[in-house]
């Protein structure tokens, strides 16, 4: 993540994500990325990399925070399908850990995943031998051999919590999704106001149940003229691979 040294902590910790109006490609200054997506501009800074979480002196475990071309891939992911919710994700206060104080959410590289974890777990979670180290946090998608970065069903909550456009089954339809279906418009019970072709979409319940997430085959409009057989949401992740797929998790 840093092309040079980590700055101090005092800098690290006085360095609080904000909105930023830059409008060039992703870059790291110092210990602040950069992070373009699409039409929207963040600047996050990572958690201060301290001894304690310095991967450079302990190559037992490589547990990491995310490089430049990492964090701007998980961010243009999440930003598809939260908009601007995505500084909720990134400037969330964590609840998680023992410490009194656990800090913020942060993001952590292990074994080609990403983790969305507490500040106090990643820090005790670098006591831990690699080979030791299954998982922390929330596991919310994984890089591919290829470095492509792809968001999975573990990702739903959070997704959910901070969507931008969503889509609700009617229950006839719900478990036709749930076997890894796409989703027609017969199964369509609601759809939120302007969503575009191609716009990533969470899917929910009658109930508002988070049923997994999708991209937007048509547009909201395009969907009440479209026939019962018309393709709305191309399916990505469903909650049922929790039982299709438990090896893969």
């Amino acid at each position: 993540m840093h092309p040079s040294p980590p700055p101090s902590a005092s800098s690290l910790i006085s360095a609080a994500p904000f909105m930023s109006s830059v409008a060039s490609k992703p870059k790291c200054i110092n210990a602040i990325t950069v992070c373009r997506c699409s039409s929207y501009s963040y600047s996050y800074s990572q958690p201060p990399p301290l001894q304690l979480i310095n991967v450079q002196s302990n190559p037992s475990n490589n547990m990491r925070p995310l490089d430049e071309s990492e964090t701007t891939q998980v961010f243009e992911k999440l930003f598809k399908f939260t908009g601007n919710n995505l500084k909720n994700i990134v400037e969330s206060p964590s609840h998680e850990g023992l410490d009194q104080n656990p800090g913020r959410y942060c993001f952590r590289l292990h074994k080609n995943r990403v983790y969305y974890v507490s500040e106090s777990l990643v820090k005790r979670a670098t006591n831990i031998k690699r080979e030791n180290l299954v998982s922390l946090g929330t596991n919310i998608g994984k890089f591919t051999k290829s470095g492509k970065f792809h968001l999975t069903i573990q990702a739903l909550n959070l997704l959910a919590a901070n969507a931008k456009h969503k889509v609700w089954l009617k229950p006839t339809s719900e478990m036709s999704f749930l076997y890894g279906n796409d989703v027609i418009k017969g199964g369509l019970g609601r759809i939120t106001d302007n969503i575009n072709a191609y716009d990533g979409v969470v899917v929910f319940s009658m109930s508002d149940v988070p049923l997994g997430f999708g991209i937007a085959a048509k547009s909201t409009q395009d969907c009440r003229k479209m026939d019962p057989n018309g393709l709305v949401v191309i399916r990505q992740a469903d909650t049922g691979e929790y039982l299709r797929n438990q090896e893969d998790l």
